[in-house]
């Protein structure tokens, strides 16, 4: 899937995306990513890629200095801003993944939930250069994605010439979606981000950490 397809998926998908979080089977998994959220992103200047509906925009920002929250479709991030954020610390602008702008400032930590499985693998390099671009030195970033679980992740349908996996997903509204999602193992991380990675599956997800 393209770019544009993938923002209009998720434009599409938005009033009904936080719907995965409620599943009470995923509650210990989620409990344990926001202790953690905290712990990692406590008092930082935050750089949020694909904040989505702003579903983690609501976790960090109650920990972190300050988080400044990025996507390019708006649909969700209208849902993002719409949520409450009492310490006044969250801001929200509209930017490439692929191309952070210098506009944005530098930060001390970062944070990509959901998003490095539609990172086509041909592109991941592209995706980091533009991520570390718009980080202090030994800044900290933490990286949070499904793990394949059979009988209960969407089948994969298909695998193209480099790699990349496919599900075809249905919205309430019947439209459905052809939707590149990725599930990289801990080694193939390893092999891609700066080292050392600290890396924790759950039973649901993954959890990757490293420094710039």
């Amino acid at each position: 899937m393209e770019s544009a397809e993938l923002i209009e998926y998720y434009r599409r998908r938005a009033g009904e995306y936080e719907a995965i979080y409620a599943k009470p089977e995923r509650q210990s998994d989620l409990l344990l990513l926001k202790k953690k959220i905290a712990e990692i992103l406590k008092h930082a200047a935050v750089l949020e890629v694909a904040c989505g509906t702003g579903y983690w925009t609501t976790v960090i920002f109650f920990f972190a200095g300050s988080v400044t929250a990025t996507d390019l479709a708006q649909e969700p991030m209208n849902i993002a801003r719409a949520k409450p954020y009492p310490k006044n610390n969250a801001t929200f602008v509209e930017a490439d993944a692929y191309a952070l702008p210098e506009s944005l400032g530098r930060f001390d930590a970062a944070f990509a939930g959901f998003w490095w499985s539609h990172v086509p693998r041909q592109r991941i390099a592209e995706f980091l250069a533009s991520l570390h671009a718009r980080l202090e030195p030994g800044a900290r970033v933490l990286l949070l994605d499904n793990l394949y679980v059979g009988g209960d992740s969407t089948p994969v349908t298909e695998v193209d010439a480099v790699g990349n996996t496919y599900q075809l997903r249905t919205l309430a509204d019947g439209s459905r979606f052809r939707v590149m999602k990725n599930f990289p193992t801990k080694e193939e991380l390893r092999a891609l981000l700066p080292v050392p990675v600290h890396y924790r599956a759950l039973q649901y997800y993954w959890l990757a950490e490293y420094r710039v």
